[in-house]
């Protein structure tokens, strides 16, 4: 909701009057007459305070401009500076260059980068932009940053924003200093540095984080600033700055890194942002270049740090500052004004307001006599100063100290209190109002804990209740309509398949032999044509058919129609029977008839029909590729290979050339199981590259069950994939190395079916690459043309929920039917091989920053809170009535081992 700084309070009471007290002397009647005389008008200028003392503008919570480019970690080598700024140089005014996490990949590493006028920057969560650790790069040219002086000037900062308008850095993920790491080539850290500095009475040559001078309306929104070599963030001369819901997160030991620092600007707001450091959480600074005025500091939550201050350069003047709502847990001093001879001014109308204190060592303290050894003849002079509202839960010390009796320290009080015995330093003070010991506030409620950024676990572990409700047994007695499934217990390992049993034939192939067309046959396709006419007398009877051992080159369709059949191979090596094809997903429908047209020639009507579904597309596709297609209920195969021979002469990853462009990297199914329920693999071989094995529902939001025992499936690209209920056990799943990136699954199952895939005691193995590029997953965002999840770098760039899924540029739609296909996968009791990614197993739907990118979703309530980030309403839009409670599981392990 926008939120406007400040807002008038409700008339205020008359304060009562008690004389300071002073260690100067201001004795005798005749001073007290004179106090309570001026006591006075401070209460009345007081009382006026708020009208005055804030920021100018309205303020409302920033909003990211969209973006003119989408750069993903990982792609540079380890420094991303030239990419990230050549980005930023391009990219037009009212834009964002954002920076977006890739998988596992979520660093960018850069040295010092400047934002152009009007051109933000954006770091997506989870996501990290790393500041350089070589001080050359900082490096102003005289060769000093990294090094301790007497100037202290010798660094850029990482990030610069100079002369620009309507610049930001938005997004929620991080921006690291590395202020505790050793800097490349030395032996300390900058932080070290910054020790050494002190003791040896110098100045530390390191970077700040982000520095902003000469500008308007600048903006910082969400972001995290953490660990930076020196201040995070400095303002010096800029009309017009807002930080919302920003987090400063840094030691205490870190010495010099102030939070933010206005300085010499004005129209100032600070809000809903949490900051622990080791300086000053926020300092309010007028140095050489003018005053700072307007400043508002709102809805905050201060941690470890110095504390709220102002000062210590004042001598530019600082007036009209607001501090309201905030909760200081930890730090040193809590409201402070600081300054001395050296660098003092005025500083005028500050109001302090519904401020809690917990643990701070001097809640209040104003001091004109920061430093014991300054001289020069700049008087520090504090009028004005209010506080409202203002509690210490725990015991602290006062310091209300003015420089003399011709110029002390104004300040008003009204219900203030610090709790515990009396510690206070007051003197050269005009103070109308009291501290009171007792607390009467409600602060004990306001002190929560720094919101740590806890990243959502990329490897989400089921617990023992939760594992046993992916049992085989289990997950394979349902079957049906997604959320409506019919309990239909199924236990294939107490079949006579998955016993070994001996089996009668019913039919013989065998490409050597003679065959008489009625019992024994020279190719699979010519028995199961005959075992589908014959099925229609008995159609409930299991038909057998045995292949001898042999290579097999056709293809095989197994219609609906058809009585259960079982295919086997003779002996227990599957390896020994294969049957074999070489489609791949770019064919022609000439191309497919000219190879395997005769096959169908003499086939079963059925079959025939199956064949003619394909044989007129432009281009086959991926369900045109199928060597093994099979339809048929109870289907079931033992000791066989199924392959897919497209590019296994060659292997799978060459680069793509004219004129065969379209023959490369395309889809290849070795076997596609389509509507078939109870379909049951033993002892099978699967053999391709990319979409090996296919799953199929009889339609979208509806599953029927197959299960794979004593198997071995490979592939690289998304090999096994589909929406149906499938159970993988005591298998081999082996990932083929030669593409740069694979994945094993890219289920698509319906958000209410009640399981996907599941592999147990499974061994996930490849060939020798072991380097932790690929994945177990990736959730097939089936038909999708856009994503509603993220922007694209395209001017007018939307993607909304719609009927259909289309995308003509720069808008589309997104359908129910993909946004409820979410992938669901289990693994359990298994064994992972290195080339698995450790850190980030299942993987996004492609990048962001491209058209059909979809992040990881791990469960139910992932697919609840991405709709409503992407502006889809699951209630108004897709009818759902709340989250499932407690959220369904999409993808989780259990009982696994590492390689």
């Amino acid at each position: 909701m926008p939120h406007r700084a400040g807002r008038p309070d409700a008339p205020r009471r008359a304060m009562p009057l008690v004389a300071p007290s002073t260690a100067a002397g201001l004795a005798g009647a005749a001073a007290r007459r004179k106090f309570a005389a001026a006591a006075a008008t401070l209460i009345a200028a007081a009382l006026q305070l708020p009208a005055h003392a804030q920021d100018a503008r309205k303020v409302s919570e920033p909003v990211a401009p969209p973006s003119c480019a989408v750069l993903t970690a990982g792609a540079a080598g380890g420094d991303d500076t030239a990419r990230i700024q050549a980005a930023i140089d391009k990219c037009p005014a009212g834009r964002a260059v954002r920076l977006s996490a890739s998988n596992d990949k979520q660093r960018f590493a850069a040295g010092p980068l400047t934002l152009r006028s009007g051109v933000s920057l954006q770091v997506d969560a989870n996501t990290t932009l790393q500041a350089s650790g070589n001080p050359k790069l900082y490096d102003k040219g005289a060769n000093t940053c990294g090094t301790i002086d007497q100037q202290g000037r010798g660094c850029k900062p990482f990030i610069t924003i100079d002369n620009a308008k309507s610049s930001g850095i938005y997004g929620e993920g991080v921006i690291d200093g590395q202020g505790g790491r050793v800097i490349d080539g030395g032996s300390e850290s900058w932080w070290q540095l910054a020790r050494r500095a002190q003791k040896e009475d110098a100045r530390q040559n390191v970077p700040r984080l982000i520095e902003i001078t000469n500008s308007q309306d600048i903006s910082l929104h969400k972001i995290t600033l953490r660990n930076s070599p020196n201040f995070h963030v400095t303002l010096n001369k800029v009309d017009g700055f807002t930080a919302w819901g920003v987090r400063i997160d840094t030691p205490a030991t870190a010495r010099n890194t102030d939070g933010i620092d206005p300085i010499s600007s004005r129209n100032v707001t600070i809000a809903y942002s949490h900051i622990r450091t080791g300086d000053d959480n926020v300092a309010v600074k007028a140095g050489n270049n003018g005053p700072t005025e307007n400043i508002s500091i709102l809805h905050n939550r201060f941690y470890s740090g110095h504390g709220m201050s102002i000062g210590s350069e004042t001598n530019g003047g600082v007036r009209r500052v607001l501090v309201e709502d905030l909760s200081m847990d930890g730090t040193t001093s809590g409201l402070r004004i600081k300054s001395d001879v050296s660098r003092g001014g005025v500083v005028d109308l500050v109001a302090y307001r519904n401020v809690c204190l917990r643990d701070v060592k001097t809640p209040i303290d104003i001091s004109t006599r920061y430093s014991k050894t300054a001289e020069g003849s700049q008087i520090p002079v504090y009028t004005n100063i209010a506080f409202d509202d203002v509690h210490s839960v725990s015991p602290g010390r006062v310091l209300v100290q003015g420089y003399d009796e011709q110029r002390p320290v104004q300040v008003a009080m009204r219900n203030v209190s610090i709790t515990g015995k009396a510690d206070r330093k007051i003197e050269f003070a005009q103070l109308a109002g009291n501290i009171g010991a007792i607390d009467t506030s409600t602060c004990a409620q306001r002190f929560a804990p720094f919101p740590e950024t806890a990243a959502a676990s990329a490897r989400p572990q089921l617990t023992l209740e939760q594992a046993k409700q992916f049992s085989y047994a289990e997950v394979l007695k349902y079957v049906g309509i997604a959320g409506q499934e019919t309990v239909d217990p199924w236990d294939p390992l107490n079949d006579p398949l998955a016993k070994g049993a001996a089996f009668t034939p019913d039919y013989i192939v065998d490409k050597a032999a003679r065959a008489d067309g009625i019992r024994s046959f020279n190719t699979v396709q010519e028995a199961v044509s005959h075992a589908v006419l014959d099925s229609a007398a008995h159609p409930a009877k299991r038909l057998y058919l045995l292949l001898k051992p042999g290579v097999y080159q056709e293809l095989v369709y197994i219609p609906a129609s058809a009585a259960p059949i079982t295919m086997y191979g003779e002996g227990k090596d599957a390896a020994a029977t294969k049957i074999t094809a070489k489609l791949d997903a770019s064919n022609t429908g000439a191309e497919y008839s000219a190879r395997h047209g005769a096959q169908f020639a003499q086939a079963a009507p059925d079959v025939q029909a199956m064949y003619a579904s394909i044989k007129d597309r432009p281009q086959i596709g991926t369900f045109g590729t199928q060597t093994v297609w099979a339809r048929n209920n109870g289907f079931q195969a033992r000791n066989l290979t199924f392959e897919n021979g497209y590019n296994k002469d060659t292997g799978n990853a060459r680069a793509e050339a004219l004129p065969n462009i379209n023959n490369i990297h395309h889809q290849a199914l070795a076997l596609n199981v389509d509507s078939a329920d109870k379909a049951q693999f033993e002892n099978v071989r699967l053999l391709g590259f990319q979409d090996t094995l296919y799953l199929k529902s009889p339609q979208p939001g509806s599953t029927v069950r197959s299960f794979f025992n004593k198997s071995y499936i490979e592939g690289d690209v998304d090999f096994i994939f589909g929406d149906s209920t499938a159970y993988f056990y005591q298998s081999e799943i082996r990932t083929l190395g030669d593409r740069g990136v694979s994945y094993v699954g890219a289920p698509d199952t319906h958000v209410k079916t009640k399981y996907g895939f599941v592999f147990d005691n499974v061994r996930f193995t490849h060939e020798g690459k072991k380097d932790g590029d690929f994945y177990l997953l990736r959730q097939w965002f089936h038909s999708s043309r856009c994503t509603p999840y993220a922007p694209l770098p395209l001017e007018g760039y939307r993607c909304t929920y719609g009927p259909t899924n289309v995308y003509t540029a720069p808008t589309g739609t997104v359908a129910r039917v993909s946004l409820e296909a979410v992938g669901k996968m289990v693994v359990m009791n298994s064994h992972i091989g290195a080339h698995i990614n450790k850190q980030h197993p299942w993987s996004d739907w492609n990048k962001k920053g491209t058209l059909s990118y979809r992040p990881a979703q791990y469960n139910s309530d992932d697919h609840w809170n991405n709709l409503i980030k992407a502006g889809i309403d699951p209630v108004k839009d897709l009818g759902y009535s709340k989250p499932p409670s407690p959220a369904d599981v999409f993808i989780g392990e259990f009982n696994n081992s590492d390689e």
